[in-house]
């Protein structure tokens, strides 16, 4: 079984503002993670997260597109579990940009739930970074 997460976020920023909130790790580990980022095709990075009992806090990555800036896309592996995360930017004008996320090859009901609450708790923190 594969699931996929998609949402939909709309903010009031430039999308070259939103795209280097995607891209620049500084401004990534504003608000999802610490990382060692970079917006290079084939590049290995990981987010890290305080370790659990439960999880070293480690989430692996390697970027697979990057086409400035409309989308970006690159794996999300934790354990076992590896996924693929899509970014999507369109400008509706007026000062607004919609920010379309996938997230496929969740293998469960837990990680599409726990997926579908992190990501919208880190787009939520993402808007206040955009308000800077």
């Amino acid at each position: 079984m594969s699931l996929s997460l998609t949402l939909d976020f709309q903010y009031k920023t430039t999308i070259e503002k939103l795209w280097s909130a995607l891209t620049n790790s500084e401004t990534l580990a504003k608000w999802v993670l610490e990382n060692d980022f970079e917006p290079i095709v084939g590049h290995r990075f990981q987010f890290r997260n305080k370790p659990s009992e439960y999880w070293d806090g480690i989430i692996d990555g390697e970027v697979l597109v990057v086409d400035a800036p409309d989308r970006l896309s690159y794996t999300w592996a934790v354990g076992e579990e590896k996924h693929t995360v899509t970014w999507t930017l369109q400008d509706l004008g007026d000062g607004k940009v919609n920010l379309h996320l996938e997230q496929t090859g969740i293998t469960n009901a837990q990680g599409y739930e726990g997926a579908k609450y992190g990501w919208s708790n880190w787009c939520g923190e993402l808007e206040k970074v955009l308000a800077q």
